[in-house]
């Protein structure tokens, strides 16, 4: 089995300092990736995580700002910083690892922003990063995973009515998500729970709604269609604090991805 797991851990340094090492070692994934690092190059030692092979994107336009990163516990055939478009790679927005059998996949998409006024970017990293996942699916099975900034459905989050066109609920992400679901991937959560409510992934920090379990599912492992049947469950674990999102798990039987 392979067991990979997606956290947006808003600035690694400050999750260090709660519980963030104790439930990475609980989890035990095979590939862990992490985004909104918000580091820059030797902030922290190479060594911070024993046993994995560390890869780090960092942002160039703007000190402690987005970031990604994964380890892995296998050292990948592989490694691609960006998607060769210099408007967005200076954000460190997506880093993919290549693998024999699949291409693994980490993004930070941008937040739209209040008042939507960064939708235009937003969308042309839809544009670009689906083209991206298209270009990887030709040659071998993608997992792509991250805070994907986007609540799909009314089911993915607490309030749909009242965020309606909101940053993350507006019709244009959420277009460009159907986009590319319907171009050959698959939400793997909604696979296997299409119809389960209440089952988010981040909470603002305001009004105690975490504690109240008013959030939103905007983190997300999406598949290739074609390994479908490779897919053997998905987890939100919302037992795991320390960030105002918690991390998402996808297993595979790795068998099935060749």
């Amino acid at each position: 089995m392979l067991k990979l797991i997606s956290f947006n851990v808003n600035g690694l340094r400050a999750i260090l300092k709660k519980d963030f090492l104790r439930d990475f070692q609980s989890l035990d994934a095979d590939i862990f990736a992490i985004q909104e690092t918000k580091l820059q190059a030797n902030q922290l030692p190479e060594d911070l995580i024993p046993n994995y092979h560390a890869y780090w994107f960092y942002s160039t336009v703007k000190k402690g700002y987005s970031g990604t990163a994964v380890f892995s516990k296998t050292e990948p055939l592989s490694i691609k910083y960006g998607i060769d478009d210099l408007a967005i790679d200076g954000e460190g927005r997506v880093l993919t690892l290549e693998y024999p059998t699949f291409y693994f996949v980490t993004a930070y998409v941008p937040n739209a922003q209040a008042g939507l006024k960064r939708i235009d970017f937003r969308l042309e990293f839809e544009a670009k990063f689906r083209q991206y996942l298209h270009t990887l699916d030709a040659k071998k099975p993608v997992l792509a995973c991250g805070d994907l900034n986007v609540a799909h459905n009314e089911i993915d989050l607490a309030n749909p009515e009242d965020n309606h066109e909101n940053p993350g609920f507006s019709d244009a992400e959420r277009g460009a998500f159907d986009e590319l679901l319907q171009s050959g991937f698959i939400d793997t959560f909604r696979y296997f729970y299409p119809d389960l409510q209440d089952a988010y992934s981040w909470w603002s920090y305001r009004t105690r709604a975490r504690e109240r379990n008013v959030g939103w599912r905007i983190d997300y492992f999406l598949a290739s269609k074609r390994i479908d049947t490779a897919l053997q469950s998905a987890t939100i674990h919302n037992e795991i604090m320390g960030s105002d999102h918690c991390p998402v798990e996808l297993v595979l039987d790795e068998m099935k991805l060749s």
